[in-house]
Protein backbone atom coordinates (compact mmCIF):
# COMPACT_ATOMS: atom_id res chain seq x y z
CA UNK A 1 0.00 0.00 0.00
CA UNK A 2 0.90 3.79 -0.71
CA UNK A 3 0.44 5.47 2.47
CA UNK A 4 0.97 8.79 4.23
CA UNK A 5 2.74 9.92 7.47
CA UNK A 6 0.39 11.62 9.55
CA UNK A 7 1.85 12.22 12.49
CA UNK A 8 5.52 11.76 14.90
CA UNK A 9 5.47 12.38 18.31
CA UNK A 10 8.03 12.04 20.96
CA UNK A 11 7.31 8.96 23.11
CA UNK A 12 10.47 8.82 25.02
CA UNK A 13 14.62 9.40 24.74
CA UNK A 14 15.42 8.04 21.04
CA UNK A 15 11.99 6.55 21.00
CA UNK A 16 9.12 8.68 18.38
CA UNK A 17 5.63 7.04 17.57
CA UNK A 18 4.65 7.55 13.49
CA UNK A 19 1.09 7.38 12.66
CA UNK A 20 0.45 6.12 9.12
CA UNK A 21 -2.89 7.15 7.17
CA UNK A 22 -4.41 6.38 3.85
CA UNK A 23 -3.69 9.27 1.55
CA UNK A 24 -7.51 9.04 0.06
CA UNK A 25 -8.91 8.82 4.24
CA UNK A 26 -10.12 5.11 3.78
CA UNK A 27 -10.16 2.59 6.61
CA UNK A 28 -6.74 0.53 6.52
CA UNK A 29 -6.83 -3.32 6.78
CA UNK A 30 -8.02 -4.55 9.61
CA UNK A 31 -5.30 -6.80 12.40
CA UNK A 32 -4.72 -8.35 15.79
CA UNK A 33 -3.09 -7.55 18.97
CA UNK A 34 0.31 -8.54 18.03
CA UNK A 35 0.74 -7.60 14.20
CA UNK A 36 3.55 -6.04 12.64
CA UNK A 37 3.20 -4.08 9.28
CA UNK A 38 6.77 -3.57 6.95
CA UNK A 39 7.37 -0.03 6.24
CA UNK A 40 9.24 0.83 2.74
CA UNK A 41 10.45 4.01 3.30
CA UNK A 42 11.61 6.29 0.54
CA UNK A 43 15.24 4.85 0.29
CA UNK A 44 14.04 1.41 -0.41
CA UNK A 45 15.08 0.00 2.82
CA UNK A 46 12.28 -1.96 4.18
CA UNK A 47 12.13 -2.81 8.02
CA UNK A 48 9.34 -4.35 10.35
CA UNK A 49 7.54 -2.29 13.00
CA UNK A 50 4.67 -4.11 15.81
CA UNK A 51 1.97 -2.28 15.38
CA UNK A 52 0.67 -0.28 18.52
CA UNK A 53 -2.34 1.56 18.14
CA UNK A 54 -6.07 0.59 18.57
CA UNK A 55 -7.32 -2.37 16.25
CA UNK A 56 -10.49 -1.17 16.59
CA UNK A 57 -9.24 2.48 15.05
CA UNK A 58 -8.64 1.99 11.37
CA UNK A 59 -8.26 5.11 10.43
CA UNK A 60 -4.55 5.00 10.94
CA UNK A 61 -1.71 2.73 12.13
CA UNK A 62 0.95 3.81 14.79
CA UNK A 63 4.11 1.97 15.00
CA UNK A 64 7.12 3.08 17.59
CA UNK A 65 10.58 3.33 16.51
CA UNK A 66 13.92 3.44 18.73
CA UNK A 67 16.82 5.19 17.35
CA UNK A 68 19.51 2.56 16.93
CA UNK A 69 22.84 3.69 18.24
CA UNK A 70 24.23 0.72 15.39
CA UNK A 71 21.28 1.61 12.78
CA UNK A 72 21.66 0.06 9.40
CA UNK A 73 19.70 2.91 7.84
CA UNK A 74 16.05 2.43 8.68
CA UNK A 75 15.72 3.97 12.16
CA UNK A 76 18.06 6.31 11.60
CA UNK A 77 15.95 7.44 8.59
CA UNK A 78 12.80 7.67 10.69
CA UNK A 79 13.98 9.91 13.04
CA UNK A 80 16.25 12.14 11.05
CA UNK A 81 14.05 12.28 7.34
CA UNK A 82 10.67 11.57 8.29
CA UNK A 83 8.33 13.82 7.86
CA UNK A 84 4.23 14.46 8.44
CA UNK A 85 2.98 14.50 4.79
CA UNK A 86 5.89 12.08 3.22
CA UNK A 87 4.81 9.27 0.95
CA UNK A 88 6.01 5.55 2.49
CA UNK A 89 5.38 2.46 1.30
CA UNK A 90 3.44 -0.84 3.60
CA UNK A 91 2.86 -4.18 3.47
CA UNK A 92 1.12 -6.58 6.01
CA UNK A 93 -0.36 -6.92 8.69
CA UNK A 94 0.78 -9.64 9.52
CA UNK A 95 0.89 -11.90 12.62
CA UNK A 96 3.18 -14.16 14.46
CA UNK A 97 2.45 -13.71 17.84
CA UNK A 98 -1.16 -15.33 18.01
CA UNK A 99 -2.43 -13.66 20.59
CA UNK A 100 -5.68 -15.61 21.97
CA UNK A 101 -7.66 -15.48 24.67
CA UNK A 102 -7.25 -17.44 28.48
CA UNK A 103 -7.92 -16.51 31.69
CA UNK A 104 -4.96 -14.57 32.86
CA UNK A 105 -2.11 -13.04 31.37
CA UNK A 106 1.63 -12.37 32.21
CA UNK A 107 3.44 -9.84 29.49
CA UNK A 108 6.79 -9.38 29.38
CA UNK A 109 8.44 -6.02 27.25
CA UNK A 110 11.99 -4.71 27.43
CA UNK A 111 12.36 -1.31 26.11
CA UNK A 112 11.21 -0.74 22.09
CA UNK A 113 9.65 -4.22 22.87
CA UNK A 114 6.64 -2.30 24.57
CA UNK A 115 4.76 -1.86 21.07
CA UNK A 116 3.33 -5.19 20.55
CA UNK A 117 2.10 -5.72 24.01
CA UNK A 118 0.43 -2.03 23.97
CA UNK A 119 -2.55 -3.71 22.41
CA UNK A 120 -2.84 -7.00 24.09
CA UNK A 121 -2.87 -5.08 27.20
CA UNK A 122 -5.38 -2.62 25.96
CA UNK A 123 -7.85 -6.13 24.70
CA UNK A 124 -7.37 -7.94 27.97
CA UNK A 125 -8.29 -4.93 29.83
CA UNK A 126 -11.17 -4.38 27.48
CA UNK A 127 -12.03 -8.29 28.20
CA UNK A 128 -12.28 -7.58 31.61
CA UNK A 129 -9.47 -10.70 31.90
CA UNK A 130 -6.49 -10.67 34.67
CA UNK A 131 -3.82 -8.89 33.70
CA UNK A 132 -0.06 -7.94 34.85
CA UNK A 133 2.69 -6.30 32.81
CA UNK A 134 6.39 -6.29 33.67
CA UNK A 135 7.92 -3.46 31.44
CA UNK A 136 11.86 -3.16 31.80
CA UNK A 137 14.30 -0.52 30.15
CA UNK A 138 17.50 0.69 30.78
CA UNK A 139 16.39 4.22 32.15
CA UNK A 140 13.01 5.29 32.85
CA UNK A 141 13.42 8.04 30.30
CA UNK A 142 13.80 5.63 27.58
CA UNK A 143 10.78 4.03 28.53
CA UNK A 144 8.23 4.74 25.96
CA UNK A 145 4.09 5.33 26.06
CA UNK A 146 4.22 5.02 29.93
CA UNK A 147 1.87 8.02 30.29
CA UNK A 148 -1.02 5.30 28.94
CA UNK A 149 0.27 2.63 30.91
CA UNK A 150 -0.24 4.52 33.82
CA UNK A 151 -3.89 4.79 33.05
CA UNK A 152 -4.70 1.58 33.85
CA UNK A 153 -5.38 0.70 37.62
CA UNK A 154 -2.64 0.58 40.50
CA UNK A 155 -0.69 -2.76 40.30
CA UNK A 156 -1.14 -4.06 37.06
CA UNK A 157 1.95 -2.77 35.27
CA UNK A 158 5.18 -2.91 37.57
CA UNK A 159 8.23 -1.05 36.02
CA UNK A 160 11.58 -1.56 36.32
CA UNK A 161 14.19 0.59 35.10
CA UNK A 162 17.72 -1.09 35.02
CA UNK A 163 19.31 1.99 36.64
CA UNK A 164 16.76 2.77 39.63
CA UNK A 165 15.50 -0.70 40.79
CA UNK A 166 16.98 -3.08 38.56
CA UNK A 167 16.14 -5.69 36.09
CA UNK A 168 13.17 -8.21 35.77
CA UNK A 169 12.82 -10.67 38.29
CA UNK A 170 11.89 -12.97 36.43
CA UNK A 171 12.16 -15.82 39.12
CA UNK A 172 10.03 -13.71 41.49
CA UNK A 173 6.78 -14.33 39.14
CA UNK A 174 7.49 -17.41 36.94
CA UNK A 175 7.93 -19.33 40.22
CA UNK A 176 5.47 -21.57 40.40
CA UNK A 177 3.59 -21.78 37.11
CA UNK A 178 0.47 -19.95 37.23
CA UNK A 179 -2.35 -22.50 35.56
CA UNK A 180 -4.00 -21.28 32.45
CA UNK A 181 -2.26 -18.16 32.28
CA UNK A 182 -0.57 -17.09 28.95
CA UNK A 183 2.48 -15.51 29.02
CA UNK A 184 3.80 -12.83 25.60
CA UNK A 185 6.70 -11.00 25.86
CA UNK A 186 9.10 -9.07 23.84
CA UNK A 187 12.42 -7.71 23.69
CA UNK A 188 16.17 -8.15 23.76
CA UNK A 189 17.56 -11.87 23.41
CA UNK A 190 18.93 -11.37 27.24
CA UNK A 191 15.88 -10.76 28.72
CA UNK A 192 14.06 -13.40 26.44
CA UNK A 193 16.92 -15.79 27.06
CA UNK A 194 16.47 -15.69 30.34
CA UNK A 195 12.52 -15.77 30.59
CA UNK A 196 12.83 -19.18 28.67
CA UNK A 197 14.55 -20.53 31.50
CA UNK A 198 12.77 -18.81 33.91
CA UNK A 199 9.38 -21.04 32.88
CA UNK A 200 11.04 -23.93 31.61
CA UNK A 201 8.64 -25.75 33.69
CA UNK A 202 5.31 -24.39 32.73
CA UNK A 203 2.82 -25.93 30.38
CA UNK A 204 4.21 -26.54 27.36
CA UNK A 205 2.87 -23.49 24.41
CA UNK A 206 1.82 -20.89 27.61
CA UNK A 207 5.31 -18.29 26.20
CA UNK A 208 5.03 -16.99 23.12
CA UNK A 209 8.00 -14.52 22.43
CA UNK A 210 8.47 -12.31 19.33
CA UNK A 211 12.35 -11.59 18.63
CA UNK A 212 13.88 -8.65 17.06
CA UNK A 213 16.57 -10.52 15.02
CA UNK A 214 17.06 -14.14 14.55
CA UNK A 215 19.32 -16.74 16.64
CA UNK A 216 20.68 -18.52 13.99
CA UNK A 217 19.32 -21.91 14.93
CA UNK A 218 21.86 -24.72 14.14
CA UNK A 219 19.98 -27.62 12.41
CA UNK A 220 21.03 -31.56 13.06
CA UNK A 221 22.25 -32.13 9.65
CA UNK A 222 24.46 -30.63 7.22
CA UNK A 223 22.58 -28.62 4.51
CA UNK A 224 21.94 -30.53 1.05
CA UNK A 225 20.42 -30.60 -2.43
CA UNK A 226 16.58 -30.05 -2.34
CA UNK A 227 14.01 -31.03 -5.30
CA UNK A 228 11.27 -27.77 -4.76
CA UNK A 229 8.40 -28.94 -6.35
CA UNK A 230 6.00 -25.76 -6.83
CA UNK A 231 2.89 -26.91 -6.80
CA UNK A 232 0.69 -23.34 -8.14
CA UNK A 233 3.30 -22.28 -10.22
CA UNK A 234 3.89 -26.18 -11.71
CA UNK A 235 7.69 -25.66 -11.94
CA UNK A 236 10.33 -27.72 -9.66
CA UNK A 237 13.28 -25.91 -9.10
CA UNK A 238 16.59 -27.68 -7.42
CA UNK A 239 17.65 -25.76 -4.42
CA UNK A 240 22.14 -25.88 -4.30
CA UNK A 241 23.13 -26.82 -0.69
CA UNK A 242 24.49 -23.56 -0.56
CA UNK A 243 21.56 -21.84 -0.93
CA UNK A 244 18.16 -21.00 0.64
CA UNK A 245 14.74 -21.84 -1.24
CA UNK A 246 13.70 -18.22 -0.98
CA UNK A 247 16.51 -17.41 -3.06
CA UNK A 248 16.68 -20.27 -5.15
CA UNK A 249 13.04 -19.44 -6.07
CA UNK A 250 13.59 -15.99 -6.92
CA UNK A 251 16.06 -16.61 -9.09
CA UNK A 252 14.13 -19.27 -11.20
CA UNK A 253 11.78 -16.30 -11.49
CA UNK A 254 8.87 -18.26 -9.26
CA UNK A 255 6.94 -15.27 -7.83
CA UNK A 256 7.37 -15.73 -3.80
CA UNK A 257 7.37 -12.94 -1.00
CA UNK A 258 10.34 -12.25 1.26
CA UNK A 259 11.90 -9.46 3.43
CA UNK A 260 13.85 -9.93 6.64
CA UNK A 261 15.78 -12.95 5.60
CA UNK A 262 16.31 -14.29 8.70
CA UNK A 263 13.41 -16.22 10.04
CA UNK A 264 11.64 -13.37 12.06
CA UNK A 265 9.33 -11.48 9.90
CA UNK A 266 6.66 -13.78 8.67
CA UNK A 267 6.81 -12.60 5.54
CA UNK A 268 7.88 -15.32 3.48
CA UNK A 269 5.41 -18.47 5.07
CA UNK A 270 4.44 -20.99 2.72
CA UNK A 271 2.08 -23.74 2.60
CA UNK A 272 3.71 -27.42 2.87
CA UNK A 273 1.78 -30.13 0.70
CA UNK A 274 4.36 -32.66 0.73
CA UNK A 275 7.56 -33.77 2.41
CA UNK A 276 9.09 -32.89 6.48
CA UNK A 277 10.48 -29.64 6.38
CA UNK A 278 13.37 -28.39 8.24
CA UNK A 279 12.59 -25.81 10.51
CA UNK A 280 15.28 -23.02 11.61
CA UNK A 281 13.24 -19.89 11.93
CA UNK A 282 11.99 -17.85 15.47
CA UNK A 283 8.51 -17.76 14.82
CA UNK A 284 7.10 -21.28 15.16
CA UNK A 285 6.39 -22.83 18.19
CA UNK A 286 7.19 -26.59 18.75
CA UNK A 287 3.59 -27.61 18.26
CA UNK A 288 3.69 -25.72 14.57
CA UNK A 289 7.20 -27.27 13.97
CA UNK A 290 5.37 -30.36 15.34
CA UNK A 291 3.11 -30.41 12.53
CA UNK A 292 4.56 -29.60 9.72
CA UNK A 293 2.34 -27.72 7.24
CA UNK A 294 3.80 -24.67 6.70
CA UNK A 295 7.25 -23.13 6.96
CA UNK A 296 9.50 -19.92 6.22
CA UNK A 297 11.63 -20.13 3.29
CA UNK A 298 14.58 -18.09 3.90
CA UNK A 299 15.73 -19.92 6.21
CA UNK A 300 14.24 -23.34 6.45
CA UNK A 301 14.73 -26.75 4.49
CA UNK A 302 14.08 -29.61 4.15
CA UNK A 303 14.99 -33.10 6.26
CA UNK A 304 14.51 -35.03 3.18
CA UNK A 305 15.34 -34.46 -0.59
CA UNK A 306 12.22 -33.27 -1.93
CA UNK A 307 9.63 -30.72 -0.83
CA UNK A 308 5.97 -29.71 -2.54
CA UNK A 309 5.00 -26.28 -1.88
CA UNK A 310 2.07 -24.58 -2.43
CA UNK A 311 3.70 -21.39 -4.46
Amino acid sequence: MSIMVRQLRWEAADVVSVELAAADGRELPPWRPGAHVELVLPTGIARQYSLCGSPQDRSHYRIGVRRERLSRGGSEYVHAFLRPGQAVGLRGPRDNFGFRRAESYLFVAGGIGITPILPMVRQAEEWGLPWTLLYGGHRAESMAFLDELRAYPAGRVRLYPADGVGRIPLGEYFDPPRAATDIYACGPESLLDGLEKATSHWPAGALRLERFRARGRVSDRPDSVVEVVCARSNRTVTVPADRSILVALEDAGVPVAGSCREGVCGTCETRVLEGEPDHRDDILSDEDRAAGDRMFLCVSRARGDRLVLDV
